[in-house]
């Protein structure tokens, strides 16, 4: 299990070494404050993605349940995953992909409420493929032998990005696949280190505004408004702290709607997790925030990356899902 949790981490070194270390996955590990706030750990990644929960916690909704939230920043869902089952975070934020690999592979995670969505409307999608400024590559077909970055390799990104390949008519086999973080895109794009990258927001417009053009929208090749990532915490957790996941449950829904009504404040409260200026945050396309999973979507890309091979064997979407 411990070899297996490394490996869930991809290489990051903050989550792994808690994965190296004691497994307080059952354990109730909130501290509690003489006014009866519980204050619960949850490892989430800078991007506009996970907007709701800042703004949650600050409208108040967390506190209006008993709960303060304590946030770390991750690179990936992937990361984040041994650090949920390792009990370093009580919850965390994660793709699908990262979610259905655990599960798949026997890590006991549950997801508990919705993340995030794709907007599911190519061009206006706050996740895209793009190429420098003066780039030749005009569709992903082109990518063949060409370097392409990803947040996190054999995970949710590069499964849509094969997809945006093959749909366009290439092989994704074919495509050379490198593992850089969403805020360091911008400058390897610039610089030429890479032919192309994989970028959500608020990294695709800051490279938008480097000049970078936009090829193909990967998540909306996946399948219609796809269920990119969902809030979960470890099966023990749940079993043991029912009451503290019904009140993340509860005010996280409230976070989710008040995000998806309050665009201006999203931008604004990016600003304070992330180093990306608010000229850049004004533009920015935001994603959906629906207060529940779309089933058919995440059933799509669990195909997929089956066909991509990451798999073992079918995850439990009826085990993983609420």
């Amino acid at each position: 299990m411990r070899r297996l949790l490394v490996g869930l981490a991809a290489g990051s070194m903050l989550v792994a070494a808690s994965a190296c270390g004691s497994s307080g996955n059952g354990a109730s590990d909130n501290s509690s404050s003489s006014t009866g706030t519980t204050t619960v750990k949850v490892g989430v990644i800078p991007i506009v993605d996970v907007a709701p929960l800042y703004l949650g916690q600050k409208e108040g909704f967390f506190s209006k349940h008993g709960l303060k939230l304590s946030m770390t920043l991750a690179q990936g869902g992937a990361a984040i995953v041994p650090g949920v089952v390792s009990g370093q975070f009580q919850f965390g934020f994660s793709n699908m992909t990262s979610l259905m690999l655990a599960q798949s592979n026997d890590v006991p995670v549950k997801a508990i409420a919705n993340g995030v969505a794709s907007t599911g409307v190519s061009g206006k999608d706050f996740g895209a493929l793009v190429v420098k400024k003066g780039s030749t590559l005009k569709s992903a077909k082109e990518l063949e032998g060409k370097k392409v970055a990803v947040n996190t390799l054999k995970n949710i990104n590069e499964t849509a990005v094969r997809e945006s390949v093959r749909k366009a008519g290439g092989d994704p086999d074919k495509v050379k696949f490198v593992e850089l973080a969403f805020d360091q895109m911008p400058a390897a794009l610039d610089k030429g280190q890479i032919d192309a990258a994989m970028a959500v927001e608020p990294a695709l417009t800051t490279m938008l505004n480097q000049g970078a053009q936009q090829i193909a929208w990967p998540m909306v090749d996946v399948a219609k408004n796809l269920t990119v990532a969902m809030y979960f915490t470890s099966q023990a957790y749940a079993t043991k702290n029912a009451a503290t996941v019904k009140a993340f449950q509860e005010a996280t829904a409230e976070s989710l709607a008040y995000a998806d009504a309050h665009p201006d404040e999203v931008r604004q409260i990016v600003a304070t997790y992330t180093k990306v200026p608010s000229s850049v945050l004004a533009k920015v396309i935001l994603p959906k925030w629906p207060a529940d999973p779309n089933r058919s979507s995440i059933e799509a890309l669990e195909k997929l990356s089956e066909t991509d091979g990451l798999f073992k064997k079918t995850p439990d979407l009826n085990t993983l899902l609420p």
